[in-house]
């Protein structure tokens, strides 16, 4: 299932996919982000911040993103400079089930503004549109009030709990399961 690459733009940011000759604006917004996002991902070895490993990261997402496996996007400000945000929608699945997983993450100098919701509300569209999924699911950590609040206010509903679901920050973490439906 091959795609255009997309350019989304909103009031505050274009969203598209992250060129692989562009992988060192992710290099960038990872380090400066590393300590505040290491509360909410898997422990990351020093190897998965490198240039080298950075670069076959995006490539390799590049390669999904082409094939229709998964699309990862990322929120640029509007000189296309720099990252604010980024969103995956992975593990997509066709046939009967029309599903893909989210997930999604923001500079800790960006909080509070909105702009994760405006891009999420952006994609989100985008993949209902572009590659005809019934559902999107989104999980979040219970104490990420935050990301609650985010899911809520884009429409996802929640559909359970799973105990010891992901191991994020070294130990095995509760998570809400949540997800939206196409309207459509």
């Amino acid at each position: 299932m091959l795609k255009s690459i997309p350019e989304l733009k909103t009031e505050n940011m274009i969203i598209s996919v992250l060129n692989p000759i562009d992988f060192e604006l992710l290099v960038k917004y990872e380090n400066e982000n590393r300590i505040y996002l290491s509360q909410w991902e898997p422990t990351r070895s020093p190897t998965y911040f490198s240039l080298e490993y950075t670069q076959k990261r995006v490539e390799s997402n590049f390669k999904k993103f082409k094939s229709g496996s998964s699309i990862s996007l990322v929120g640029f400000d509007k000189e296309q400079s720099k990252i604010i945000c980024l969103c995956t929608f992975s593990n997509i699945v066709h046939g009967p089930f029309q599903a893909c997983s989210l997930g999604y993450s923001i500079s800790e100098k960006e909080q509070g503004k909105g702009l994760m919701f405006e891009m999420l509300q952006t994609s989100i569209q985008y993949v209902f549109d572009e590659y005809q999924l019934h559902r999107i699911m989104a999980n979040f950590i219970p104490s990420n009030i935050r990301s609650k609040k985010l899911l809520n206010r884009l429409g996802f509903q929640k559909e359970g709990f799973a105990k010891s679901y992901l191991k994020i920050a070294g130990s095995w973490q509760d998570h809400v399961l949540t997800s939206k439906l196409n309207p459509s």
